[in-house]
């Protein structure tokens, strides 16, 4: 499943991600990693999800989290 169909108040784990090289090191950087556990916090109408991660929050947008596969 990719993220981007994730239900508000669940966590996932990231299984992989499938990102353009630069966008892909910069999460990386910020802590997103293969095997991390994301949660869920919320989603905007306009395609934002708003992420827990490490104990950081983090909005994405659908272009980014419909290309991290989560199990």
């Amino acid at each position: 499943m990719t993220l981007d169909k994730g239900a508000v108040g669940q966590s996932y784990t990231v299984a992989s991600m499938g990102l353009p090289q630069q966008v892909g090191h910069r999460l990386e950087a910020l802590g997103l990693t293969v095997g991390t556990k994301v949660s869920v916090l919320g989603s905007k109408d306009k395609g934002t999800l708003i992420l827990k991660v490490r104990g950081t929050r983090f909005a994405m947008g659908r272009d980014i989290t419909r290309r991290i596969e989560v199990a």
